[in-house]
């Protein structure tokens, strides 16, 4: 009779478990696949990877990132889960003790990145672009018509390759010639930037390279040095670290420009971004956490002049 006592107490004990056993769980890869695709519409040819959780800045929380890939395209979600896997969100998590956009800001890295205007601004914006977007030529004149004029000392401006090779045929070749130009010419680089804009129009497939050396004989760059790096590929490396960096931050359309941190995408007309900056500066006078030191490496070479 014991011994029947202690049976039914330790399947009494076991009962929870089992009716638990068939539960789903969002840290079974396979629940949480098909889970994901059927909230947010994803078809069964879009290929998603799910990478194993890791601790979330949140308490109770576990960090999953999700990949998504269609042909060349993909796109790259964040998801939190529940210790216990029974709940999912996503969104933005915010710690009140940094900046709102520290997540992005420990991702964004602008050593030997072209620049302009004022070292130790407190306003940074970086601008992940493509040279035969047409968006990015209006942004890229938006900000030249504008940005210094307006704020001569308190802003400093990172460019960013980010070539979107799937529908700009010959964005990854002006993105490559434009490092090779930076390597030579750090200075020139920004006369590049504003003709290969000005001249997006009349650029082909075809005739990029060629108006990639028109631009340098009208320069007077070393054409010899710059066709073998074009013809090799010598920077290409640094258009893919670009790349991967922008996808890190969740870049999948140009232009998209991080201020101190916050995402803008697409055009931002003057008007909008000027709210925005003007609200970041008042911000950064008491806040301090973002800046020019946010999210630069600094690394001693006349390339960061």
């Amino acid at each position: 009779m014991d011994n029947m006592r202690f049976l039914l107490a330790a399947l009494l004990c076991l009962a929870p478990l089992w009716a638990d056993a068939g539960a789903k769980s969002a840290f079974d890869k396979p629940t949480l696949d098909a889970y994901i695709r059927h909230a947010l519409v994803i078809p069964a040819n879009v290929t998603m990877k799910i990478d194993d959780p890791k601790p979330a800045a949140a308490k109770g929380f576990q960090e999953v990132a999700v990949h998504l890939t269609f042909g060349q395209a993909s796109k790259d979600l964040t998801f939190y889960v529940s210790d216990d896997g029974t709940h999912i969100f996503r969104g933005d998590l915010y710690d009140v003790r940094t900046s709102p956009f520290q997540a992005q800001l420990d991702k964004l890295k602008t050593d030997l990145s072209p620049s302009y205007g004022t070292p130790g601004a407190p306003a940074v914006l970086v601008i992940f672009s493509d040279f035969e977007c047409p968006l990015c030529k209006q942004e890229a004149q938006t900000l030249k018509d504008h940005l210094l004029l307006t704020y001569p000392t308190q802003v400093r401006v990172y460019f960013k390759d980010f070539p979107l090779d799937p529908i700009h045929p010959w964005a990854r070749t002006a993105a490559i010639a434009g490092r090779c130009i930076f390597r030579e010419n750090p200075k020139a680089f920004w006369d590049y930037h504003d003709w290969m804009y000005a001249h997006q129009e009349e650029i082909k497939p075809d005739n990029v390279k060629a108006k990639i050396m028109e631009f340098a004989a009208a320069k007077n760059l070393d054409a010899v040095q710059l066709g073998r790096c074009l013809d090799e590929k010598t920077t290409e490396g640094e258009v893919n670290a670009s790349v991967a960096q922008g996808k890190s931050l969740g870049v999948d359309a140009t232009p998209t420009i991080f201020l101190n941190g916050r995402p803008l995408v697409g055009n931002v007309p003057w008007e909008q971004l000027k709210t925005i900056i003007d609200e970041e500066l008042h911000y950064q006078q008491t806040a301090h956490n973002a800046g020019e030191n946010c999210c630069e490496v600094k690394i001693p070479s006349a390339l960061n002049n």
